[in-house]
């Protein structure tokens, strides 16, 4: 019973190889028609420039997606833990215990973050005050954001802050003045009974140590100091807003997300750095895809090609086809050598878009060849392959070949084979 059904499957690998063999023929082969020719290639330049414009755009889409969360990262964290039910959660060793008994845990760092008016002279701000403890440094790299002065939080006693540029301009801060200190206003927790409205408000004098720059959703935002500070600016000793964490490996998130998430239970909401910007990061996708799908629409429209160069191919080789048919080959066969042709005019437009997309993508990450100005963050343009985008554009790609093929082969061959009969 086996060997009838292994010997059919022979003829049918038999007459896909001698299919193939044909249709290659036909495409490197010498036409009568040149113009048969022209629009072949035609297809084939068309689909690889398309390919490679699919390849260069997604990947440097996909690395101005990583600069945008290389700079978050500079002051937000892998994961941030806040409590569900309350404002504050209590730094206990318990909840240290628990959190770092989860594998994959690189830093933990306990802020204290809320909103207070900060003022210098006749100046004044909102600005959000974060406190931050030593390993916030290590955990986020915050100092290398430092454009001016230094990163520190206390010296000898005397507390200091790190100000966002657009904060520092409003306040007219100056790094280098130790004598004009600026005060921070926080209202008092609970009930204050007084005639004089300063006693409603806990003060704290900083001296300012350096100004950092990051965009202006931070600069003109975020006014950093030291957690002891902090808590005691905001009457919460011993407590903490936010516990910030960072992660050994990045590609191992979610993952440990998940872990910590079923250790601290419900009670605490655990957000990763793409969670805590999810519009910004969302924003970025959907441009991503939108790009993808306009590429791709003129991919479709350059594919027209295929659709004239195998209608004309089966009207001059009519002769091959009735020979064929004479010989024994049936409607299948026949419609798979045109179909095949269609296929290698798509894959070899699809492989060489695609090798020459990563050769640009390779020369910009190797030697800049499109660079920003001085005023940008970054001094030339990223780049960021990934092989799933690949994977995606080369389905893409020969999906739409295989429909621009499917309707006249169909249909051209089912005329000539109906006119063969007659």
């Amino acid at each position: 019973m086996e060997y009838p059904a292994r010997c059919q499957q022979n003829n049918t690998i038999q007459s896909l190889n001698l299919s193939l063999f044909i249709a290659r023929r036909y495409l490197i082969s010498k036409k009568s028609n040149n113009a048969i020719n022209v629009i072949s290639w035609i297809s084939i330049i068309a689909i690889a420039i398309t390919t490679a414009a699919l390849v260069i755009i997604l990947s440097a889409m996909n690395g101005l997606t990583s600069v945008v969360a290389d700079l978050y990262h500079a002051i937000e964290p892998d994961l941030k833990v806040t409590a569900i039910h309350a404002k504050y959660m209590e730094h206990t060793p318990a909840l240290e215990k628990k959190i770092r008994s989860v594998k994959g845990i690189s830093g933990i760092s306990w802020c204290v973050e809320e909103n207070a008016l900060a003022k210098l002279d006749d100046k004044q701000a909102v600005v959000t005050v974060k406190g931050v403890d030593a390993e916030f440094k290590t955990l986020t790299h915050f100092d290398t954001v430092v454009i001016d002065g230094v990163y520190r939080f206390e010296f000898k006693g005397q507390y200091y802050g790190v100000f966002g540029k657009g904060i520092a301009h409003k306040l007219g801060v100056n790094v280098n003045d130790f004598l004009s200190p600026i005060t921070i206003y926080a209202p008092k927790r609970g009930k204050v009974e007084s005639i004089n409205p300063e006693d409603a408000f806990n003060k704290l004098s900083i001296s300012p140590g350096g100004i950092f720059t990051l965009n202006d959703d931070f600069d003109y935002k975020y006014l950093l100091i030291d957690l002891k500070a902090a808590q005691q600016l905001f009457d919460c000793p011993n407590s903490v807003s936010s516990v910030e964490i960072g992660i050994a490996d990045r590609d191992d998130l979610e993952k440990v997300q998940e872990e910590l998430q079923a250790t601290l239970g419900e009670d605490y909401l655990i957000k990763n750095r793409f969670q805590l910007n999810d519009v910004l990061f969302k924003t970025l996708e959907t441009e991503k895809l939108w790009v993808f799908l306009i590429l791709a629409f003129i991919l479709v429209i350059a594919t027209f090609n295929i659709i004239g160069a195998l209608t004309m191919l089966i009207i001059e080789k009519k002769k091959d086809i009735k020979t064929l048919y004479n010989i024994g080959a049936d409607q299948t066969f026949i419609r798979n050598i045109f179909m095949q042709e269609g296929f290698l005019i798509t894959g070899v437009g699809a492989i060489s878009g695609l090798v020459l997309g990563i050769i640009v993508c390779v020369l910009q990450q190797q030697f800049h060849l499109v660079k920003f100005d001085d005023g940008y963050v970054i001094p030339y343009y990223p780049i960021e392959m990934r092989w799933n985008d690949m994977v995606w554009i080369l389905g893409v790609v020969m999906v739409i070949g295989f429909l621009a093929a499917l309707y006249p082969v169909r249909v051209f061959t089912r005329n000539d084979l109906i006119h063969l009969d007659k």
